[in-house]
């Protein structure tokens, strides 16, 4: 009696087409969108969530908030708050979509190098050294990614108010998570898999 394989061709068809999608989705709204906006063909990004230090839990004095206004900026709230930026120029614009900027492209490689991975599904073996390489690939970038965005994020919200009277009341910070560190150990060590998993099916074969 024949068994079912474990993977058929409508499903790597519909996980492929899901990532793809997802890849499309990513590239334009994540990479593409942030790109037009900061050459002006679309409406720019003009607002960043800033961590503000008042002092006290109440709202940005009134004094601070209209010589602020004569920057072009605008701080609502108290201890989060919105920075926007009423008409910011090129550079601005750069500083403001930077930041998801950069995180879709590392995504964006992420769900590229997933999507390879898939692709193997179809000869019914993913322990394959090329799949062990791109996992190695992808928890680096994931650990990037954990670094570099709260060091980005912080960087450019800075030069954002550097020089406004703004520039006392946004403290420099960079809030790091540790979940990025242990999804991209995870991916690491299943890497590792892969690569022993590699390892064992050439030495098998090589018995034969």
């Amino acid at each position: 009696m024949r068994t079912k394989p474990w993977w058929s061709q409508a499903d790597e068809r519909l996980l492929g087409a899901v990532l793809g999608l997802a890849v499309l989705l990513v590239g334009f709204f994540g990479v593409l969108a942030p790109a037009l906006g900061v050459v002006g063909l679309v409406d720019p990004v003009d607002t960043r969530e800033v961590e503000v230090d008042t002092g006290t839990t109440a709202p940005v004095p009134d004094t601070v908030a209209d010589a602020a206004a004569g920057h072009g900026m605008t701080l609502t709230g108290t201890h989060r708050a919105d920075l926007v930026l009423t008409d910011p120029d090129p550079g601005e614009r750069l500083l403001l979509a930077l930041p998801e900027f950069v995180d879709s492209l590392l995504l964006l490689l992420v769900l590229v190098l997933l999507l390879q991975i898939a692709r193997t599904l179809r000869g019914g073996d993913v322990f394959v050294p090329r799949n062990a390489r791109r996992l190695s690939v992808m928890g680096i970038v994931v650990l990037v990614q954990g670094v570099l965005s709260p060091m980005l994020l912080s960087f450019t919200t800075q030069e954002l108010v550097s020089g406004t009277p703004l520039a006392d009341l946004i403290p420099v910070s960079a809030t790091f998570s540790g979940e990025y560190v242990l999804l991209a150990l995870l991916v690491l060590a299943l890497s590792e898999v892969f690569r022993r998993g590699t390892k064992l099916r050439a030495d098998t074969e090589g018995l034969v």
